[in-house]
């Protein structure tokens, strides 16, 4: 069989990769594993088949003679954040991020808040393996009731991290993205005193991500150039993950996040090392610039896991990703978006500064294009001899185009596609290297798959 997990957790679409079955029974055999007795925590985003899916894990979960909490709908951050502040034993987040509406996903963590280890994810694995395939579920259940007071709690503790200080002043829009962020974000900034407006902010699990959040900016910029707002914030469907706008539609992307804020720490004295945890998506115009102020910028595979591992192999106290997703030492390294916007938000107020004069002072990106080659197959089901053609593939067009430019290759762990991304000094450059590279890298992964 194979591995059911991926980058992330479980992902893929609901009815076909992910399952009820499939959800009872990573629900059954997490709580088999675990030895603390305490309640395991389940939340989900607004995706229809959340519901489905939560249903399916509480049942599993009961069914081994544990307990759990549902907290219903929420930011997946505060999951891990509610499992160490509540001394549960673990937590489940039912969520596809940034994926469309028919995908979903399982986000396990343990009982510190961490996502599962690789370790943990086989222990699992192996249970489902050597369960009975025909094994019979309950398909009728009672909805889980829905513990509201725990959102509360999340939601004082990214109030909490502004010590103290307030929005008002600052005009603030919000791009929910009729996800997890419609649960709190409205509600947080509004208490901390942002003159706000919030878009695409109702619960609809057949909406979320589509055409709007941090995959699509489109609204965002829109809603920024039809009002003097001073910055936006739009977040993707779990709200793990943020990007920012200022008054002029500039973007303020993951890699700017970490430059401004790293930066900020550093003239505090207070960033351990001058050193930023990243990806190798991370623009190279980054990367020089922050080695100019005396900075160190450790890249890692792409994902958040990585990420993670590599601040605390290294002691940083921030990293992150390009697309917004943000591991800092306020919150124990859990990705929040809220917490992100609220952090750039606190500094603008606090240096008197609007954003777009402070992102004027960021680095100078090198022009960068990211390409997506659609496959007809999940690269994570072809037999070893197949992978390992296709990696060395990959390779050689990675080495074969490396002068004067940087490309990188994966294929991504969520969706059916390989990641090509190229940048250089030169914008021409990188366009006709891009289509170049794409066309010729499609072509020969067909053939080897053939």
């Amino acid at each position: 069989m194979q591995s059911i997990f991926g980058t992330d957790g479980i992902r893929g679409r609901f009815n076909k990769e992910i399952t009820y079955l499939l959800a009872f029974k990573v629900g059954y055999n997490l709580a088999l594993i675990l030895e603390n007795n305490n309640p395991i925590l389940i939340g989900r985003d607004t995706r229809i088949s959340g519901d489905i899916l939560l249903q399916a894990i509480a049942a599993g979960i009961n069914a081994s003679g544990k307990k759990f909490i549902n907290i219903g709908i929420c930011p997946t951050p505060a999951v891990p954040f509610l499992i160490k502040q509540q001394k549960l034993s673990s937590g489940i987040m039912i969520s596809a991020s940034h994926n469309p509406p028919e995908y979903n996903g399982i986000k396990i963590f343990d009982h510190n808040g961490q996502k599962i280890s690789k370790n943990f994810e086989n222990k699992i694995q192996k249970l489902i393996e050597e369960s009975n395939p025909n094994i019979s579920v309950p398909k009728k259940s009672i909805p889980p009731n829905t513990n509201k007071d725990l959102i509360d709690i999340y939601i004082k503790s990214l109030i909490q991290t502004m010590g103290g200080e307030n929005l008002s002043g600052l005009k603030i829009i919000l791009d929910t993205c009729y996800g997890s962020a419609t649960t709190c974000a409205k509600k947080i900034f509004q208490s901390l005193g942002a003159d706000l407006k919030v878009i695409n902010n109702s619960k609809n699990g057949l909406k979320i991500n589509m055409n709007c959040g941090s995959t699509n900016l489109e609204p965002l910029k829109k809603a920024l150039s039809e009002s003097n707002a001073d910055m936006g914030f739009s977040f993707d469907g779990d709200a793990d993950r943020v990007i920012g706008i200022d008054s002029k539609g500039n973007v303020l992307d993951g890699d700017h996040i970490l430059f401004l804020w790293g930066r900020e720490l550093m003239e505090q004295k207070i960033l351990t090392n001058n050193l930023l945890i990243s990806t190798q998506m991370a623009n190279l115009g980054f990367e020089k610039d922050w080695n100019k102020i005396g900075g160190i910028l450790y890249r890692t595979d792409v994902g958040d896991r990585y990420v993670h591992e590599a601040i605390k192999e290294k002691g940083a106290d921030l990293g992150g990703e390009q697309s917004g997703h943000i591991l800092s030492k306020i919150n124990n390294f859990s990705g929040d978006g809220i917490l992100t916007a609220l952090q750039i938000s606190k500094y603008c107020k606090k240096n008197n500064i609007k954003l777009n004069d402070w992102l004027k002072s960021s680095f100078e990106p090198f022009p960068q294009k990211l390409t997506n080659i659609d496959l007809d197959f999940n690269i994570n089901e072809l037999n070893p001899e197949t992978k390992i053609l296709i990696d060395q593939t990959i390779e050689f067009f990675q080495k074969a185009y490396s002068d004067n430019c940087r490309v990188y290759i994966r294929p991504s762990g969520t969706e059916p596609v390989m990641r090509v991304l190229v940048e250089a000094k030169n914008h021409k450059k990188v366009h006709s290297l891009s289509s170049e590279i794409t066309n010729k890298l499609f072509l020969e992964i067909n053939k080897i798959k053939i």
